[in-house]
């Protein structure tokens, strides 16, 4: 059982429950995703597919080793591939389609995503520092002592680079699955822009 879906974030509405709640959800368009790799214990030490979203893409796009890489599986070129874990002795061969119903209603996921970019941002908004006394509240205090080490320790939270990074959100629940149009409904807000690509895979937890 193939235990995930690439997708693309349409963006956020909300859903009518049928007790009368109104449930914030996000869009995300699941598939269909083409298998362009089969990978197994014996030959890689372990078992995964490499999944490719399918969607329009110039072959100018396709460099020469990936393009020989479609080709062995007469798949088409994709510009969105990762790698998805399988489970049990189901046969996941290369050219496979997968598709959204491979989710459940209710059914709880873990969505993988790039966070939005912020640029460079202050300790303030990167951190929710608070300031010291009478420093209008744009003073990050000490950052590491003087005689020794003399130096300032890595890690140290200082302003800087502020999103654009990997973000896994846990446990979210699919509220709706819409398998005419390959969208699936997960509750909850997702990481990243609308337009972003996302790697949905049902929970371990």
């Amino acid at each position: 059982m193939i235990n995930g879906l690439l997708g693309k974030k349409v963006g956020m509405t909300q859903l009518l429950q049928d007790d009368g709640t109104v449930v914030p959800v996000t869009v995300i368009q699941a598939g269909p995703c083409v298998v362009v790799q089969k990978k197994t214990r014996q030959n890689d030490g372990y078992d995964a597919v490499q999944l490719g979203f399918v969607e329009f893409i110039k072959p100018k796009r396709v460099n020469k080793p990936m393009t020989g890489h479609f080709k062995k599986t007469n798949a088409a070129p994709a510009r969105f591939v990762r790698e998805v874990a399988i489970q049990g002795d189901e046969a996941a061969n290369p050219g496979d389609k997968v598709m959204v119903d491979i989710f459940n209603p209710d059914e709880l996921v873990d969505v993988i995503g790039t966070s939005k970019g912020r640029g460079f941002a202050g300790f303030v908004k990167r951190h929710h520092f608070r300031g010291g006394r009478a420093t209008h509240g744009w003073a990050p205090g000490s950052i590491g002592s003087s005689a020794y080490p003399s130096r300032v320790l890595k890690g140290m939270r200082m302003a800087g680079h502020l999103g654009n990074a990997r973000v896994t959100v846990r446990n979210l629940r699919v509220a709706r699955i819409d398998q005419e149009n390959n969208l699936l409904f997960v509750q909850g807000a997702v990481p990243g822009p609308a337009g972003g690509y996302l790697v949905v895979e049902k929970t371990g937890r």
